[in-house]
């Protein structure tokens, strides 16, 4: 750790930095629908008024909460609050009544900026409101379309056809990463993100533009907000709990927020068919620190720390499945443990310089450190045969004849450590000849540097009806137990490997953005490359001898968007580009553990088509975006899928397409409250030397999501939200060795319901409405009780399947590793 930071204070150096702007425009109407002129805007010391036709304009700061006023001699004021981002564009058109005054305290963000870039936008709070057994950004992405997520324990998702290893994550323009050694979600703990600190969630499922890094499948923009006052966030379950702190100094020029989290996944993991005793806590400390040396630079400082400790020690399972008429059982009893730790820290600076209104210059420097220890000795004895189903017999529900008898024994000793280090220079000039009429040139060139030591000791030995199978497509003929075999004992698999690795990227981008009018429409353009320059260097060489590698891929990609001038609000888009993915650590480790360093860049060519129509249904505002989308993927790197480790061929043998279309309907169905219906349709499938095309693991069809809020008419502080979720199977009920071509079994349908009920004790508005609040709810701003039901339905969805032999027909069947089942929880959540 002290290591660390000391490197960390050696390539860290802070450059001067700057307060960013955002802007705020409109048109504010009179009751009769008329434009209102001579109305005073005012943000603090910023004002404006607005023209004969009642327009506004003005600049804010960024990323800070501002009220802002909006007054007229004739007519009552109205109040609100926002925090926009850096160059956003927030356009705002009130209604002014002459006899009620309108306060809104909180604006939730309409970004039309980030609309023409094919860019979702997810409110904050509403990802603090939705917890869900995993709570988080990724509890919210599930419900949208071409998002998959079929395990309510991991924090990994899939887009469009893409797995885990192909989605960005971005926090506060800093990419961040994942353990690499997770192979179940049981393991995986929290994810990076912390909710308790988020200001602006922005996501793109593809097409997005040359400012965002190399990958095949999604990016995940994430900002943390500056706080501009003190303040507490708590929240507190039977899985754990947070707290979140918030300061300001009295000057103004120093802001922080620390969150501090501990989950412990005991209520989940207890309910699981495997029974034994189980350790699974996680906890990680992030802080989020700014410094204003003056209105002219600013520093910014991004560190966490996590700690993962899961302990696993089996006794015994049984699974029952089949049919009434026939029932079936797995029966197992286990002897040994599983250990597994994961402790990373991460550490960035950021900071940059205002040239002036136009030019901005940043400086960022980070260091990502894991270590990882995967340690596991776990026997399992296993009796496969028919359930005992005699209702009144003492034996109900027990296996009464056998049919396959065996054992497994797995060892592991997996050890890594990677340190990652980057450092970046960005910046962006705009220019604007007027309001309507304005580009944007962006740039970057970054470094990273990936050093990486790992240690792979895996085997695994299977005995099935007192005889050992060997590996798949094994030399020597086995008849056993009708004749001796006389080869020698092999482990079913065996992987052992040493690899110390370094990797040197150099990538650069330049980008040019217009907004302008093409006749009475309004349009957007994006132009924009990237570059990605990588070397490996492995001290171990492969099968061929071969112990570097240096390459080089250009990605040029672009945007357009017109808002017609039409009675309907319409908007459409287009984006196409041709997008790479550097391999990284896990692409170049094939399946016997080696590092393959002359893997390539896998190829995608994207195009996406996309509408957003809004309208009104009962005066309230809703949103129907769609979009098409077709992926052409070449030097394709296969993979196996299990659980959410992924295993790599490390070689680039297929190619693959991916082409779908995604639905969502968002709006206000009940009135104060977001929610949204989402549909998605997939189909990808890949061609491995030229064999023909196949499913490709994440060839998940038919995707329904629904995330409803509601409250009781008149008890409007009882409120509900329902997350329910439907994917149709993924291959992946295979056994692991098999070949994929012969065996495209896929898992069961995934079908999901989590239901939560609050009831809100104390809130802003609450405190206002009543002068004589309990003095017991005075030190509360917020403040609320809810119950939750995980999995409502209790539907049986499984992540994988286990692999056992009749002993006497020999053949396998398919035992399904059940997810959670229905779980209660209990959660209270507090702001100060």
């Amino acid at each position: 750790m002290k290591a660390l930071l000391f490197r960390l204070l050696i390539i860290l150096i802070p450059i001067l930095g700057f307060t960013q702007t955002a802007t705020i425009t409109g048109v504010i109407l009179d009751a009769n629908q008329e434009p209102l002129s001579d109305v005073s805007i005012k943000a603090g010391s910023l004002g404006t008024t607005t023209n004969n036709n009642g327009f506004f304009s003005l600049k804010i700061p960024s990323d800070q909460d501002l009220t802002i006023e909006f007054t007229h001699l004739s007519h009552k004021r109205i109040v609100i609050t926002v925090n926009l981002k850096n160059g956003q564009v927030y356009e705002f058109n009130p209604l002014m009544n002459e006899n009620v005054e309108q306060i809104v305290p909180v604006v939730v963000i309409g970004n039309s900026r980030k609309s023409v870039e094919g860019v979702t936008t997810i409110s904050p709070e509403l990802i603090r409101t939705i917890k869900g057994a995993q709570p988080g950004v990724e509890n919210i992405l599930k419900t949208l379309p071409g998002v998959n997520i079929s395990n309510e324990l991991s924090t990994q998702y899939s887009v469009r056809g893409g797995n885990f290893d192909e989605n960005l994550v971005y926090v506060n323009e800093i990419e961040v990463y994942r353990p690499f050694l997770v192979r179940s979600g049981n393991q995986e703990g929290l994810s990076f993100v912390n909710s308790d600190m988020v200001q602006n969630v922005d996501f793109s499922a593809g097409g997005w533009q040359a400012k965002y890094g190399d990958r095949l499948s999604s990016v995940l923009d994430i900002t943390y907000r500056k706080p501009v006052s003190f303040g507490i966030r708590t929240d507190l379950s039977l899985l754990g709990g947070s707290v979140a702190v918030e300061t300001m100094s009295k000057d103004s020029k120093f802001s922080g927020i620390t969150g501090l989290r501990y989950r412990n996944n005991s209520l989940i993991l207890n309910n699981l068919e495997t029974e034994g005793n189980v350790i699974p806590e996680f906890g990680d400390i992030q802080t989020y620190l700014t410094y204003n040396f003056s209105d002219k630079f600013q520093l910014n400082f991004l560190g966490n720390l996590s700690l993962n400790r899961y302990e696993f020690q089996p006794t015994n399972r049984q699974t029952n499945f089949g049919t009434l008429q026939d029932p079936v059982a797995l029966l197992v009893f286990y002897d040994g443990q599983e250990k597994t730790r994961y402790q990373t820290t991460f550490g960035a600076f950021k900071a940059n310089y205002f040239v002036n209104e136009n030019l901005t210059l940043k400086l960022m420097a980070s260091a990502y450190h894991t270590t990882e220890e995967e340690y596991f000795d776990i026997l399992a004895q296993y009796r496969l045969g028919e359930v005992n189903t005699n209702i009144g017999d003492e034996n109900l529900g027990e296996v009464e004849f056998s049919e396959g008898i065996g054992s497994q024994l797995t060892h592991a000793r997996n050890d890594l450590d990677a340190l990652i280090t980057t450092v970046q220079h960005r910046g962006d000039y705009k220019i604007e000849d007027d309001i309507d009429n304005e580009a944007t040139i962006e740039w970057s060139i970054k470094y990273n540097r990936e050093d990486i030591r790992d240690r792979l000791v895996e085997w695994e030995v299977i005995d099935s009806a007192g005889f050992s199978i060997r590996p798949p497509n094994f030399q020597f003929p086995n008849e056993q137990p009708y004749a001796p075999f006389e080869g020698p004992l092999t482990a079913f698999q065996n992987v052992r490997a040493t690899n110390s690795v370094t990797i040197n990227r150099i990538q650069a981008f330049a980008q040019w953005s217009k907004r302008g009018l093409l006749g009475n429409h309004e349009v957007f353009y994006n132009l924009g490359a990237r570059m990605h320059s990588w070397s490996v260097d492995s001290e171990v060489p492969n099968q061929l001898g071969e112990t570097s590698s240096n390459q080089v891929v250009f990605s040029p990609r672009g945007q357009f968007a017109i808002k017609p001038d039409w009675e309907k609000d319409m908007l459409f888009r287009a984006s196409a580009g041709l997008y790479y993915q550097p391999p990284f650590y896990r692409e170049l480790r094939d399946s016997s553990g080696i590092v393959q360093p002359n893997v390539k860049a896998q190829r995608s060519i994207h195009v996406v088509l996309g509408n957003e129509y809004s309208f009104k249904i009962w005066d309230r505002p809703f949103k129907l975006i769609s979009e098409a989308y077709y992926k052409n993927m070449s030097d394709v790197n296969p993979y196996t899928l299990e659980n959410v480790r992924i295993r790599y061929r490390a070689r680039n043998n297929a190619k693959a397409y991916a082409y779908g279309i995604d639905l969502r309907l968002n709006g206000e169905f009940v009135p104060g409250t977001e929610s949204w219906f989402s549909f998605g349709y997939l189909k990808t499938e890949e061609n491995i030397d030229g064999r023909g095309y196949i499913a490709r693991p994440t060839d998940q069809r038919l995707k329904f999501g629904i995330l409803f809020q509601d409250y009781v008419p008149n008890i409007p502080d009882l409120k509900m939200y329902l997350n329910l979720v439907y994917n149709t199977g993924v291959p992946g009920g295979s056994p692991s060795y098999a070949d994929p071509y012969d065996f495209q079994v896929r898992l069961r349908d995934y079908r999901r319901a989590d239901l939560g009920i609050s009831y809100v004790l104390v809130d802003r508005e609450k405190k206002k409405r009543n002068e004589y609040t309990s003095r017991w709810k005075q030190p509360f701003k917020e403040l609320s009780l809810g119950i939750e039901i995980y999995n409502m339905f209790n539907n049986q969805n499984s992540i994988t399947n286990t692999w056992v032999r009749d002993v006497y027909t020999k053949r396998q069947f398919a035992i399904p590793n059940f997810l959670s089942p229905r779980i209660f929880n209990i959660r209270l959540s507090a702001r100060f």
